[in-house]
C-alpha cells in the first residue's frame, strides 16, 4: 500500500514537470502583453516596444505594449500582479516600481507585494541621468545652481515622472546632497515633463541623457551635468554634475522585466535567454543601445533579484533622511 502511494505521488510528479517542460517549449503559442508602468513618449515606453519587437521577431507572436501610466508606477504593476501566472502578461518596470515604492507607501499600503507578486527575469538596461533646467535660470553650472537654490529655499521647482519615479528621486537625491530646498512638480510621465521646462512652466529636471540632448542641442534647455561616474562619448562636451559642482552624486536608473509570480521557471528562464541574446547582439547595440546611451544589463534571475533588494537598501536610506512617504 506504502510502495503505491510512493509510486502514484512520483507519477504525479513527473507528470506535472513534464506537463511544464512541454508548456515551455511550446511558449509562446499566442500574443504576450507587455504592460509599462509609464505613458507613451517616454524613456520606459521605448525599452519595451524595442524589446517587444525583437521578441516578436525571434518567436513569430505578436507583442503588445500597454502602457498604464500614473499612480507611481501602481497601476501598470498591480495589472501584472494579479495576472495569470503563465508568461503572457509580463511587465518592464523603472526601478522605482520595486526599490523605491515599497519605502515610500509603507509596509502594506501598495495593492502588490514586491517580492511575493513578481518573479524576476532579468535587467534590461540602465541609464544615465542629466540634469537640467530652462535656460532663463541665472545659473551655468551645478556650484551656481546650488547657490542660487540656497538663495531662494522652498521657490525652484522641478518635473518629474511621477512620485518615486527616477526623475523625482534622483532629484531628491540631488537636494539631500547639495543641501537644498526644491519644489517638486509631478506628472505623468517624463516627456510631458520636459515639454513643460522647456516652455519655462517648470525650472529643473533630471532625465535622461538620451530625452535631454536634443533639445540641449537647439538650445531648449540647458544641461547643469550628467550623472554618471565619467563623461560620456556622445555628450563629451558636458561635463558631470561631479565634476560640475557635486562631488560623488551620481544619477541613474534602470529598467527590468517581471513575470507573475508562479510562472513556470522554465519560461522564465527561456524569457531570460531570449533577452540576454537580443541585449547582446551587435546590431542591436549598434542600432538602439548606443543612440540612446543605454548600458545593457542583461542577467539570470537571482543575480537580477539580489541587485534590486541592494537598490531597495540605498533608497530607503534616502528616503528615510529625507523623511518622505505617501499616507494612501
Amino acid at each position: 500500500m506504502m510502495m503505491t502511494r510512493c509510486f502514484g505521488a512520483w507519477l504525479v510528479l513527473v507528470c506535472a514537470c513534464g506537463a511544464t517542460a512541454a508548456h515551455a517549449q511550446t511558449y509562446p503559442m499566442r500574443p504576450i502583453t507587455l504592460t509599462v508602468t509609464a505613458a507613451a513618449g517616454g524613456v520606459t515606453d521605448v525599452v519595451a516596444r524595442a524589446l517587444g519587437q525583437r521578441l516578436s521577431q525571434a518567436w513569430g507572436q505578436q507583442v503588445v505594449i500597454e502602457n498604464k501610466g500614473g499612480a507611481a508606477h501602481v497601476v501598470g504593476a498591480q495589472s501584472v500582479a494579479k495576472a495569470n501566472p503563465d508568461g503572457y502578461s509580463l511587465l518592464v518596470a523603472e526601478a522605482g516600481t520595486f526599490v523605491i515604492n515599497p519605502t515610500l507607501y509603507g509596509k502594506g499600503k501598495l495593492p502588490y507585494d514586491e517580492e511575493k507578486d513578481f518573479a524576476p527575469i532579468t535587467g534590461i538596461v540602465r541609464i544615465n541621468q542629466a540634469l537640467l533646467g530652462n535656460p532663463s535660470l541665472p545659473a551655468k553650472s551645478v556650484s551656481e545652481l546650488i547657490g542660487l537654490a540656497k538663495a531662494k529655499p522652498g521657490e525652484l521647482t522641478y518635473g518629474t515622472a511621477g512620485i518615486g519615479s527616477a526623475p523625482h528621486m534622483n532629484m531628491v537625491l540631488f537636494e539631500s546632497m547639495a543641501g537644498v530646498k526644491l519644489v517638486p512638480v509631478h506628472y505623468r510621465g517624463a516627456a510631458p515633463a520636459l515639454t513643460d521646462v522647456m516652455a519655462g512652466h517648470v525650472n529643473l529636471m533630471s532625465v535622461s541623457v538620451s530625452l535631454a540632448l536634443p533639445p540641449f542641442r537647439t538650445g531648449q534647455i540647458r544641461i547643469f551635468g550628467i550623472g554618471s561616474d565619467k563623461r560620456l562619448g556622445p555628450a563629451a562636451d558636458v561635463p558631470t554634475v561631479a565634476e560640475n559642482g557635486l562631488p560623488g552624486y551620481e544619477a541613474v536608473t534602470w529598467f527590468g522585466l517581471f513575470a507573475t509570480a508562479g510562472t513556470p521557471r522554465e519560461i522564465v528562464m527561456k524569457i531570460n535567454g531570449e533577452v540576454g541574446k537580443i541585449l547582446a547582439d551587435p546590431d542591436f547595440r549598434e542600432k538602439f543601445l548606443a543612440p540612446q546611451m543605454f548600458e545593457p544589463m542583461a542577467s539570470s534571475p537571482e543575480e537580477f533579484s539580489d541587485y534590486i533588494k541592494g537598490q531597495t537598501r540605498k533608497w530607503a536610506k534616502v528616503i528615510h533622511e529625507q523623511g518622505l512617504s505617501i499616507d494612501k
